[in-house]
């Protein structure tokens, strides 16, 4: 197997008295899409500062993997769009994105079509020629993005970076996301918005009070959950359902009912155990949404954490 394009390996910082970051593992490979989630005050952005080499960390080792470097961080070969914005509001927009494209090793020659190219892909074109200041959130977080990727980076930092899109430019950078993980890129994505993070992550990292607490695929993370959501209609009674071995959380409208099954009870065993008096229209079984699973486990840290 390759070397991952970011490797980090135990890495901890401390701030006086509390701990940001302790002992923290993970990889992000080639062309992969690492959600890298945690509450407030996790420590997701004191280790997105370590990767970026804004911080040093205490202890640990982070490596780069790009053909045949191994080492520290790549500036010229990473991408990082900040969850604040970071843009010169008195630039033109062309100017400041081209600037930027510079820093990151491209000659302005390289750069120019490129920008003009991304402007277009996000409806921005008339605006290349206007200064930054003029434009809207959801706009400013569209030019940040292609910053950050004007120029091809191998190891891709994405923080937030759905903050003020509308719907039709989520799904629009959603689509772009996938296409330069399609293209080779390492890409670490940090989000709120858990419905985002199922549809487009390969694998979940959830960092809370600066530990891992979950690592793995999304079906991985979803089996080690160990319930199911089971989505029935009926006609009959669906009350006695809630008598039944691993129910719990029933709820009832009209003909329909929602419900979960505890770890242990599986499938197979409830649907034996359905009374006859119930006679069943329709039947749904899933594992849990990515966010009953990011609350629950979170919630439990912090219980147990008192």
């Amino acid at each position: 197997m390759p070397a991952p394009v970011l490797e980090v390996r135990s890495i901890t910082k401390q701030f006086e008295s509390v701990r940001a970051v302790g002992d923290v593992s993970f990889e992000v490979q080639r062309g992969e899409i690492l959600g890298y989630l945690g509450p407030n005050g996790a420590g997701k952005t004191t280790s997105i500062r370590m990767i970026l080499g804004i911080f040093q960390p205490d202890a640990g080792e982070i490596s780069i993997h790009i053909g045949e470097h191994s080492g520290r961080l790549l500036k010229e070969r990473t991408g990082y769009l900040p969850e604040e914005r970071g843009l010169y509001s008195d630039a033109t927009v062309l100017d400041a994105l081209v600037y930027f494209a510079e820093l990151k090793g491209l000659s302005r020659a390289e750069a120019r079509p490129l920008v003009l190219q991304w402007l277009g892909r996000f409806d921005l074109h008339e605006w290349a020629n206007k200064k930054v200041e003029r434009l809207s959130k959801g706009m400013q977080q569209k030019v940040q993005f292609i910053a950050a990727v004007a120029h091809k980076p191998d190891l891709l930092v994405l923080d937030e970076p759905f903050s003020g899109l509308d719907p039709v430019h989520q799904d629009l950078l959603k689509d772009v996301i996938r296409e330069l993980r399609d293209g080779g890129a390492a890409i670490m994505l940090s989000a709120h918005q858990m419905n985002q993070v199922e549809e487009l992550c390969d694998r979940i990292f959830l960092i809370d009070r600066g530990r891992r607490v979950l690592y793995g695929t999304l079906d991985e993370i979803k089996a080690q959950d160990g319930e199911h959501v089971v989505r029935l209609r009926f006609d009959g009674s669906a009350e006695s359902l809630s008598a039944l071995p691993g129910v719990k959380d029933l709820a009832i409208d009209g003909d329909r009912a929602s419900l979960r099954l505890e770890r242990g009870a599986g499938p197979d065993a409830f649907v034996r155990s359905l009374p006859a008096t119930l006679a069943i229209r329709e039947i749904t079984v899933t594992r849990p949404p990515l966010h009953d699973i990011f609350v629950r486990t979170v919630g439990r840290e912090s219980h147990e954490a008192r």
